[in-house]
This record gives structure tokens, sequence and C-alpha cells, in this order.
């Protein structure tokens, strides 16, 4: 609520959507919430704010969080819809105002997501005909990006699955869950619960000296191969993972159903990622590692060690504490690549860089990469002015021996700048001085910013880089120059 005291808080969509769902004229929710039909119906044409006292009774009579009403979502599917319009196949013109998209998204939210649905669809369509290889091939275009569906799924969510939390916290209760000595005790249920065997070694026994998957169930033989080279606080996730695989399907599907996933692949997905989020939910129980977090000021190396587990299995985790009554620092967790792919995108908060035309990369993420193993700070601001604290650090994934194959990415945990003080990290930074901030964006294609020298290319409708008559540059520069 500290947010929406801030600043008005217009919830005529969202509201009108939440009453036609519950079956409610106007006449009928003005009276459950004790106003006049004429106030709501204000309301519902965004003429009016919401007072404290009528979002808390909302809350009450339509059962929801006073924070969804809070405009991340919406701030989230403007940047989404900016990015899709602003793309080239849209036409060479300049796309429409900022504000008039902000309109679309703000009053006619589910316009706005059929426009990026669709969006998604033409790229995906464009990129299966760039790859073909011989023409006429008519093969059904898939309806959607599954990772893209799934991380939608999950941030709508706000990465935050409290049946899963409850779950893991009472099977981890059960087993007498010890930090560093999880394995074991995942072992013992397995075995005797599943009958199912768990097996150090490599599926491949052909190239053991090969990176190989960390984790491989045969049901029929009821057998679970870890890879040898699993540290013990990965193995007793990939564990916990199995487990939630076996032990707790029905729960796994019923919320994989109800987020109306439109493919197999985005459903067998989302039933992973549920896995993943009840694996680490159950090494790190949301009460005593929501507890440890406050007292050790988000420090995530010192929480790796308490726990057992590694740097990313702990950021992963932060950016899931949002458990009503209990909520931690609201996070948003990435892992990129050094080319700027981005495998991994949780989050908690209203961060959000567009999925198209790349990301920025004045962002500390991509610095990280050259200081391994540190961990860099960083107070952002984005073009509309709304800073961030971020944190970031390499990881490295792979098999052991000169052959291993290996892979580097940085990860990196950013939280509004009004909660960076609860952070060790902000230690000694001066957060409230704007000199601090380093001006990032959503990524050239649609970025504002003008004056960026690691501007790479011009956005949408962008001018050219030198004015004809030579005497006026934008930053983008021109071949040659």
């Amino acid at each position: 609520m500290a947010r929406a005291a801030g600043r008005k808080i217009y919830a005529h969509a969202k509201l009108r959507r939440l009453r036609r769902e519950h079956g409610l004229n106007q006449v009928e929710l003005a009276r459950e919430l004790g106003i006049s039909t004429s106030y709501l119906n204000q309301i519902e044409q965004n003429q009016r704010p919401l007072t404290a006292s009528v979002l808390l009774r909302i809350a009450q009579v339509l059962g929801v969080d006073a924070e969804f009403f809070s405009e991340a979502e919406e701030e989230r599917l403007t940047t989404d819809l900016r990015a899709a319009l602003g793309d080239e196949a849209c036409g060479p013109g300049a796309p429409p105002p900022a504000e008039e998209i902000a309109e679309v998204a703000r009053d006619h939210p589910e316009v706005a997501r059929a426009l990026v649905a669709l969006h998604r669809r033409y790229r995906d369509a464009a990129e299966r005909a760039a790859a073909l290889a011989a023409p006429g091939d008519t093969t059904a275009l898939p309806p959607a990006e599954p990772h893209d569906e799934v991380r939608d799924f999950f941030y709508g969510h706000h990465n935050h699955f409290g049946s899963l939390d409850t779950a893991a916290e009472r099977t981890a209760a059960e087993l007498g869950i010890r930090p560093g000595r999880s394995a074991g005790a995942l072992t013992a249920r397995l075995a005797a619960r599943h009958g199912v065997t768990v097996v150090q070694a490599a599926p491949d026994r052909t190239a053991p000296d090969r990176t190989a998957d960390a984790r491989r169930f045969d049901p029929e033989a009821g057998l679970v191969f870890l890879s040898p080279w699993l540290s013990d606080g990965q193995r007793a996730f990939q564990l916990a993972t199995q487990l939630a695989l076996l032990e707790h399907a029905p729960l796994l599907d019923a919320l994989a159903d109800g987020a109306a996933l439109s493919s197999l692949d985005s459903a067998a997905l989302a039933r992973i990622g549920l896995a993943d989020y009840f694996a680490g939910a159950l090494l790190m129980p949301y009460t005593k590692f929501h507890t440890a977090a406050e007292e050790l000021r988000y420090d995530v190396e010192l929480l790796g060690s308490r726990f057992g587990v590694g740097f990313e299995t702990v950021c992963h985790r932060l950016s899931t504490l949002q458990r009503t009554g209990r909520r931690g620092v609201p996070f948003s967790f990435l892992r990129v690549d050094r080319a700027g792919n981005i495998s991994k995108r949780q989050s908690a908060t209203d961060f959000h860089f567009s999925r198209l035309g790349g990301t920025c990369p004045l962002w500390t993420v991509y610095e990280a990469f050259s200081a391994p193993g540190r961990i860099l700070t960083q107070v952002a601001e984005m073009p509309d002015g709304k800073r961030y604290f971020w944190i970031a650090r390499t990881v490295t994934r792979g098999g052991f021996g000169h052959r291993a194959a290996r892979a580097d990415f940085a990860v990196a945990l950013g939280c509004e700048l009004r909660h960076a003080g609860r952070l060790v990290y902000a230690e000694g930074i001066a957060l409230d001085d704007p000199r601090a901030a380093t001006p990032i964006g959503l990524g050239c294609r649609i970025c504002e910013r003008r004056d960026c020298a690691q501007r790479a290319r011009p956005p949408a409708g962008g001018r050219l880089a030198v004015d004809p008559d030579r005497r006026t540059r934008v930053p983008y520069p021109v071949v040659g120059e």
C-alpha cells in the first residue's frame, strides 16, 4: 500500500474485467463495496481514482491482493506493444506516439495482448520462412514461442506460487532437510515412496569425460541418473526436482493447466519450471530463507553458504519471496550469455526489457564478463526516470576435464531503488545522487535516448545518422566514420 499512497491509481479496465469475471453488474458491485453506482461507473470510466478505503474493500470483496492494481503489468504490456509496433515489419514510418501506445495498453489490455501475440506469430513465421530448405512447406506454424509464453506465465504470478511453497515447506519439515546434507534424505525418500534408485553415473558411458545431462530419469528401470560432476547442492536440487515430478504431479499439472498455454510444448516447459521452483523452495524453505535473507541483508554468497546451494540458485530463490504478510525485496532475476541471449528471466517487479532488438549494452550484467567471479553493482535509470539497483556476477556451467564443454553466463538481480537500502551491496553507494545512476534503455530499437554514445541503431522512425548539411550529428554512426 506504500506505493499506492504515493500516486493515484486508476483501475478502470482491471476493475471492469474483475467485475465481469465475478458475474456482477455495476449496481451489484457498488452495493457490495458500499459506494454509489455512479461513483463505481466513474471509476470504471477512468474519471475517478481509487481511494485507499475503496481499494481495500475491492480486495476483500473480489478476493485479490491490493497489488493487483499496480501499474507493473500495464507498463510491461506497454513495453511489449512498443517493441512490436516499433519493428521494421510494421512499416518504414515511425510507430504511434508513446502516449497513445500506453493508452491502448491501459484502456484496452486485451487488444494490446492480441497485437503483441500477432506480432510474435509473424516473427515466428518470418524466421521459419527464412530457414526453409525448399519452397512449398505448409507445415503449421507454432502459435507462440514456448519459452516466452512460459515466462509470461511466471511473470503473471509475480514469480510466486504459494501452493508450491507450502507443499515444499511441509516436505522439508518431514524430511528434516539440513543445508548441505539434503541429498541423502531425498535419496531415501525417492527409494522408500517411489521405488527409485539414484545412480551417480553419466548416462552416456562412452564419453564419461564429456558434459552429460545433469539428471535423467528412467521410469521403467526406476533409476535416476545424476551426473558425477554435480556439487552436493546441485545433486540435492536435481533430486528435489525429480521428487516434485513424482510426488506432486497433480499440483504441477493443475498449475500448468490453469495457465491456458497454447501448446503441449509450453505446458511441458511450464511443468518443468514449476518442478524447479519446488526444488528451490524445498532446499530453501520460505520462512527460514526469508528470515535469513533479511538477517543477512540479502548477501547472496552468505545465503548460499548457509543453505548449501550456488549463487545462481540463491538469486533465483530471492526473486520468489512474495508471500502475503512475509514479502521479501521484489527482485528481477536474469541470466544472459556473452551474446546477450537471455536464458532465464523471472521477475517479481516491473522491470522489463524488450524481447526484440537486443538489450542495453550499458547494463551492468554485460560488464560482469570482464570481471569474472566479482559481484558488480549499478544504479540504473530507465528513460521514464525509474531507477533500479542491480548486482551481477558470472557463473560457469559445465563438466570437468580438459575436453569438457563449459558455458559462462552472467546472472543479475535487481530491485527498485527504493528497496536498495535493505541490501548489503548498497553500502557506500550514493543512492540518492542522480549522478550515480547509469542511463540505460530497453534496447536501441525502442529506446528514446538520443544522446547515447553506445547506440547501435537508430530508433524506430528515427532520422539518418548524419544530416545532409553535415553540421548536425546524432549518436548513431554511419559506415566508415
